[in-house]
């Protein structure tokens, strides 16, 4: 019954609200009345938490970080103070209420099963999907929040950097790039509809042939390891804390399979952050990874 009261008021508020002073935003479940000037924002994926952050809005409650305790290390200070209010498939709705938003941004790939229940809230505005729509995805947030013009601004520079890098590396880009991620009880090639594979696309990187496609992953087993070869390989470990997967990993790459591939002979194997290269899914995490990119190759560094 409390959830049922808490949830009521909040409807209540959410009916004065569109009354007045609201406009309307198109997205991914229709079309919602949104404040000209949001000051309670409650985010629902990780990507979003970004995207807030990069142009300037600290949320009062947003999903918990996939890693981290109980935020990535690259926000973590700039999260101090914000509420957990669950995780991206499993939010809690009566907290989310408490902290009386004015709006609650998240993706339907994730939330639509209670987008009803949100919309009673506060006004909801849900993305299609995540992957690789991070871009388009921040582009809608920041449309929602009345901060369009610092997002697009955002976007400009980080498309200033990848043009950079992308010239610097040269004939470098022809590099085949393969992606590899271990996960608790399961093993992917990452594919191209991918948060990485988006960004080395941005670059303009050369995947092996059979990387090269827009879908999201392949699962495998040990059996296609011989799959993972390219002219560089980087495998991500999403390690929650238990170390089962970090162990994982370690039997994998210690195959022989995995030790007779031409990359792993040629000493052209790293490992990489997982949640800077796959679960953040953000612009923060993007930059961070161009970061990356001009380590590993050597380049200098293009941000200031």
């Amino acid at each position: 019954m409390r959830i049922k009261s808490v949830l009521f008021a909040a409807f209540l508020s959410v009916f004065f609200l569109t009354a007045a002073n609201a406009r309307d935003v198109t997205h991914a479940m229709g079309t919602a009345d949104v404040p000209e000037a949001p000051k309670r924002v409650v985010i629902l994926t990780n990507e979003g938490t970004e995207a807030l952050l990069a142009i300037g809005i600290k949320p009062v409650g947003a999903v918990r970080s996939w890693l981290g305790n109980p935020w990535y290390d690259h926000i973590a200070r700039q999260m101090d103070g914000v509420t957990v209010v669950g995780d991206e498939s499993a939010v809690n709705l009566e907290l989310i209420a408490s902290l009386e938003p004015d709006l609650i941004l998240g993706t339907k790939f994730r939330q639509e099963k209670i987008y009803s229940q949100l919309s009673a809230i506060a006004p909801t505005v849900l993305t299609e999907r995540i992957r690789s729509d991070w871009k388009g995805n921040m582009k809608l947030y920041a449309t929602a929040v009345g901060r369009l013009p610092e997002a697009e601004s955002a976007f400009k520079a980080y498309d200033d950097r990848v043009a950079a890098i992308s010239k610097a590396l040269g004939e470098k880009k022809a590099e085949k790039i393969s992606l590899v991620r271990f996960m608790p009880g399961r093993t992917r090639i990452l594919l191209k509809d991918t948060f990485a594979g988006n960004v080395l696309s941005q670059v303009g990187f050369a995947r092996p042939a059979n990387q090269d496609r827009m879908e999201f992953a392949d699962e495998v087993t040990k059996e296609r390891i011989s799959e993972f070869e390219g002219d560089r390989l980087f495998y991500l470990v999403y390690d929650t804390g238990d170390g089962k997967t970090a162990a994982a990993a370690a039997d994998w790459t210690s195959d022989a399979l995995w030790k007779n591939l031409a990359v792993v002979k040629a000493n052209k194997v790293g490992v990489v952050s997982d949640a800077v290269w796959n679960t953040a899914g953000g612009i923060l995490a993007a930059n961070l990874m161009l970061d990356d990119i001009e380590k590993i190759y050597g380049l200098p560094a293009s941000r200031r």
